[in-house]
């Protein structure tokens, strides 16, 4: 029996903020992704890197104040690097969990690049605050540089854009370890985002939302299921209020009712619904999930977290 495949997508809950935390979080992260691997699951690992991307963004940016000889990074530079320490944790540490309870499987990190469109209407539009908070004199160097600035508690922020995923250019080699049975980490972070200039890729000064990204990643390797692990055991109407009312299952035509209610933060929640949504309306047959970390085997079991059909 063909083994299912399943994309799962770890919250920003599964890394903490620093490399400490980082260190402890994945550990625990690796033994919810082990438990799948022993239910019979192929697996692809995505991941946030939120705090990650920031740190990475200010300190390079900080050197380069320091000294003079060198420039701040660019934001795609920012996102390899995160994807890399990211990926360097959490393959060592789902490696060692597996070994442990008897089981080898490759683990492999793949620096993943995802194209974005030029035109996209978000690099008009930048909405995502990053790095540190700057002094007025900092923030207007930055503007002088074409960058997008934001007023915010305490000084002025650096804001990026949000484009949508178009395509993974290293969709193939993903593919190949799949079906070879290894596991695979990509696309962290939302992937680097690319622009295509002939044969070439130039790194776009954007975030790429991370959740749109991993339901691209699920639909091309068409995937069976599409998993999101986060920091709730179910999506939830009315979110911490007195009136809240958590969801077993949500069809896409409920699902998008509530989005236009208002009902799903816009940082937190809309993009997994969005996402969902996206992925099982594409093909018959497909499921999405949103549960918590802790509850992965049982996200899969069909005893916790909630479906989306």
């Amino acid at each position: 029996m063909k083994k299912k495949t399943v994309v799962v997508a770890l919250g920003r809950n599964a890394f903490g903020t620093s490399f400490p935390e980082q260190k402890k979080s994945i550990i625990h992260a690796a033994y919810a992704i082990a438990d799948l691997v022993e239910d019979k699951y192929r697996l692809v690992i995505t991941h946030s890197n939120g705090p990650q991307i920031g740190m990475l963004h200010q300190a390079m940016t900080e050197f380069s104040r320091l000294n003079n000889t060198y420039t701040s990074a660019p934001m795609s530079v920012c996102g390899a690097l995160s994807q890399g320490y990211i990926g360097y944790d959490l393959q060592n540490a789902i490696r060692t969990v597996l070994l442990e309870r008897g089981i080898f499987k490759p683990v492999s990190t793949i620096i993943t690049q995802v194209r974005v469109d030029p035109f996209d209407p978000a690099f008009q539009n930048p909405t995502k605050t990053i790095g540190r908070v700057m002094t007025k004199a900092e923030a207007d160097a930055e503007l002088k540089k074409g960058n997008h600035i934001k007023e915010v508690k305490g000084g002025y922020q650096r804001i990026v854009s949000t484009p949508k995923p178009i395509d993974i250019y290293e969709i193939d080699a993903i593919k190949a370890l799949v079906e070879a049975d290894q596991l695979v980490i990509a696309c962290g972070g939302g992937g680097i985002p690319v622009l295509e200039q002939g044969t070439v890729l130039k790194g776009a000064s954007a975030v790429i939302e991370k959740d749109l990204t991993s339901e691209k990643l699920a639909d091309m390797l068409d995937a069976d299921l599409l998993l999101f692990l986060t920091g709730v055991k179910k999506v939830a109407l009315n979110f911490q209020t007195e009136q809240e009312e958590s969801l077993d299952h949500l069809s896409v035509e409920d699902a998008r009712k509530y989005m236009e209610a208002g009902h799903f933060p816009s940082t937190s929640m809309l993009p997994k619904i969005e996402a969902s949504i996206n992925f099982v309306t594409k093909k018959e047959g497909r499921k999405a999930i949103i549960g918590h970390l802790d509850n992965a085997r049982q996200c899969l079991q069909g005893l916790s977290g909630t479906t989306i059909m």
